[in-house]
Parts: structure tokens; C-alpha cells; sequence
């Protein structure tokens, strides 16, 4: 088959839309269950382009979660500390190592990855299949299933869920084209490789970037190629914990990201993970819950008449200075950037969340001034020479 119709576009408005092989060969995915969407198919194929570098570039099952064309989370499968299970609540479940990344992709940014579409690299399991089944999601893209996997994702969404699987052997044409305003655009694609190789260059005081660190610089630059600039990424521990896509100013992604990271971490302080949910919450109302209580906005959840729909007792309040103290232990967070930091305060804001390795392209006028701010914090920055803006 080398053309499948979509119920719409971008939006029901824009009733004719279809995905097609300009060649006439087939096209590399098959639809094993449901209706996909076309921003669905622009989520999986983005998706998966992501885990399969992800797992060439580290050797490690990944997985993503996706959401409107631009990663929430990402990962490689490292185990998990027991509080890491508990604040993805995989606690009470099997996990195998693709089941551990697609955990740590799905977790790390539970808001944005509410209606995601996930894609992992390797054949999916149970386990995995699992997980999958409780979040809300539109879809999985994969290289394929098991024959227990794929029974548990038709049965969801009462058999609408999309399940997409994919040729891992497919490499698309070396020059791509889209059309925008009747005019057609073509470049070469985007087929830069990832390695450590590019992190050879350390242009700072301190040198010296521990071998987790680079994988975890990896697995940030690798987020970025797919994400929307401009992008920035903060990754700990085989997984991105925060991403800033989007955005006009580079300050801006950095601080975007950097709040996500602090909340990432602000999840695991046992304040947090003691909170006294009444039993029988929906698990969004939960993810909600706990963004609000960190948060400058708690009153909102904590307001008599309000709590009380929530929690069995009301919670204590996680004051600023218990913020600030318990965000202070957070250290080395690598930092990936898709372009370079025009000025110093992005690396100022990117102290400020425990990052002590930072992968950018370099190539600004301010560049001194960049090293001279990581410098004053012992920041240890690689100049890759490699720029990944994603449109």
C-alpha cells in the first residue's frame, strides 16, 4: 500500500488529507489497529525517528513520547531508583528494559505527555504493552509487537487505539519536499549523526564530562534534532527531564526547560511522594494535583472546600525556602541547545537547575562570554559545530 487517507488535516476544517510514496513504493508503516491522524503520523514518524538514533547511538531500547510534533520526554533504559518508580508509578509492575525507558519517557514530564504518541525502538512486550494501556495516548509506533502486546493495545480505547508498526530497515530518500502556500520547499534531510565524537571540543576551564554525562548530552542533542526550535533539552540519568520547545528567545527555552527539570526533581522530595490522595483518583487528576501543589499556584488545590476533593487530610504546604533547599542538591544535569547561547544568562538560568555539562553548537559573537559564565560555575561545555533546528 502506498497511500493511506486520514479522516482530516491538521484540523476537521481540512477534510482532504492522505499520507503517500512520492515513488509509488509501499510505504513503511502498517496500521495493525485504529484510525491515525495526520498529526498523529507527524508525531510517530518524528517519534521514531528519535528512538532509532537513541538506540544506535547508545546501544540501549528507547522510547518517546511525543506530543503536537515535539518530544515531552525521552529515554534510554536505565534501571530505576526506587523513588523514580514511584513518582512514574511503575511501582507495582514488571518492568523489562524497554518497559523501564518507555517509564522514564512517559514519567518525566507527565502534563505534556497527557494525549501523547509513544514510539519505542525495539519489538514491544507485555510489560511495555502494560504501561501503555493505563496512560491516555493516542498511539505507538513500533518496530513491532508480541502477540501478548499487541492483544492488550487493541482492546483500548474500546479497540480505537492506534498501533502503528514500522520497517526498521526503511531509510527515506536523501532530499525531502514540503509545500507551504502552494510553493514547494526541498533540502537535503537532516542525516547528521550523533556521537561522542562531537564532544571532543571542550572549550571550557573544566574538561572533564564523565561517561554517563556524555550519554545523557547524547540523549539530549538527539531529543533536540527532533524537537521545534528553538529547543533546549536538560537530560539526568539516560532520560531528558526537561524540554523547551518552541520558542522565539533561547532564554526563554532554557527557562521553560529549566522549570520542567525542577519539577522533575521537586516530584521526588518526600513531601511530595507522601501526599495523602483519596483513594480511586484518576491518574490525571493526580498528575494535576501534584503540578499544582509544587507550584507557586498551591492555594488553588489547597483552599478549604477544595482540598477536600483531592486529599484525605490537607496537605502542609511545600514552602519556597523547602523548594529552594531541596533543589539545591540537584548536580549534574547535562544541557543540550539546538543553536548556540547568544549570552550568559541562559547558563546563568541553567546553574540554577543542578546543569554542570553543557553540548551546544557554539559560533556566537558572544561565545566568550558564555565560557567565561560556565567558567565562574565549573561548567564543563562542548562546542559540537553542529546546529539541529527542526521546523
Amino acid at each position: 500500500m502506498n497511500e493511506l487517507a486520514l479522516k482530516y488535516g491538521c484540523n476537521p476544517n481540512q477534510p482532504e488529507a492522505k499520507i503517500r510514496m512520492k515513488d509509488g513504493s509501499d510505504l513503511p508503516i502498517t496500521v495493525l489497529n485504529g484510525r491515525p491522524g495526520y498529526i498523529n503520523l507527524l508525531d510517530a514518524l518524528n517519534s521514531w525517528q528519535l528512538v532509532k538514533e537513541l538506540k544506535e547511538a547508545t546501544g540501549l531500547p528507547a522510547a518517546a513520547s511525543f506530543n503536537h510534533v515535539s518530544p515531552a520526554g525521552a529515554a534510554v533504559a536505565v534501571p530505576m531508583s526506587d523513588v523514580l518508580k514511584k513518582i512514574y508509578f511503575v511501582d507495582d509492575k514488571p518492568l523489562s528494559s524497554l518497559a523501564t525507558a518507555y517509564a522514564r519517557a512517559r514519567g518525566a514530564d507527565r502534563m505534556s505527555s497527557y494525549g501523547d504518541f509513544a514510539a519505542l525502538s525495539d519489538v514491544c512486550d507485555k510489560e511495555t504493552a502494560a504501561l501503555i494501556n493505563r496512560e491516555v495516548s493516542d498511539g505507538v509506533i513500533a518496530p513491532g509487537y508480541t502477540e501478548e502486546a499487541l492483544a492488550i493495545l487493541k482492546a483500548k480505547r474500546k479497540g480505537s487505539y492506534t498501533v502503528l508498526q514500522i520497517d526498521p530497515s526503511y531509510v527515506p530518500a536523501p532530499v525531502e519536499s514540503k509545500d507551504v502556500f502552494g510553493i514547494t520547499f526541498e533540502q537535503h534531510r537532516n542525516d547528521a549523526k550523533i556521537t561522542a565524537e562531537l564532544l571532543t571540543n571542550l572549550v571550557t576551564e573544566n574538561k572533564e564530562i564523565p561517561d554517563e554525562a556524555r550519554r545523557d548530552l547524547i540523549v539530549s542533542l538527539i531529543t533536540l534534532k527532533y524537537t521545534q526550535s528553538n529547543s533546549v533539552c536538560y537530560a539526568k540519568d539516560g532520560q531528558a527531564i526537561g524540554v523547551g520547545a518552541g520558542q522565539q528567545s533561547r532564554v526563554h527555552c532554557t527557562r521553560l526547560a529549566g522549570n520542567k527539570a525542577d519539577n522533575w526533581f521537586l516530584r521526588q522530595n518526600p513531601k511530595v511522594l507522601s501526599l495523602p490522595f483519596r483513594p480511586g483518583i484518576r491518574r490525571a487528576d493526580r498528575d494535576n494535583a501534584i503540578d499544582v501543589y509544587i507550584s507557586n499556584e498551591y492555594m488553588d488545590l489547597l483552599a478549604d472546600g477544595i482540598w477536600e476533593n483531592t486529599f484525605t487530610e490537607k496537605p502542609a504546604v511545600f514552602t519556597k525556602e523547602e523548594k529552594a533547599a531541596w533543589l539545591s542538591q540537584l548536580t549534574g544535569v547535562s544541557l543540550g541547545s539546538d543553536a548556540f547561547f547568544p549570552f550568559g544568562d541562559n547558563i546563568e538560568r541553567a546553574h540554577k537547575s543542578g546543569v554542570s555539562y553543557i553540548a551546544q553548537p557554539g559560533g556566537s559573537v558572544r561565545d566568550d562570554n558564555v565560557i567565561a559564565t560556565c567558567d565562574k560555575y565549573g561548567i564543563a561545555m562542548a562546542f559540537t559545530g553542529v546546529r539541529l533546528f527542526h521546523h
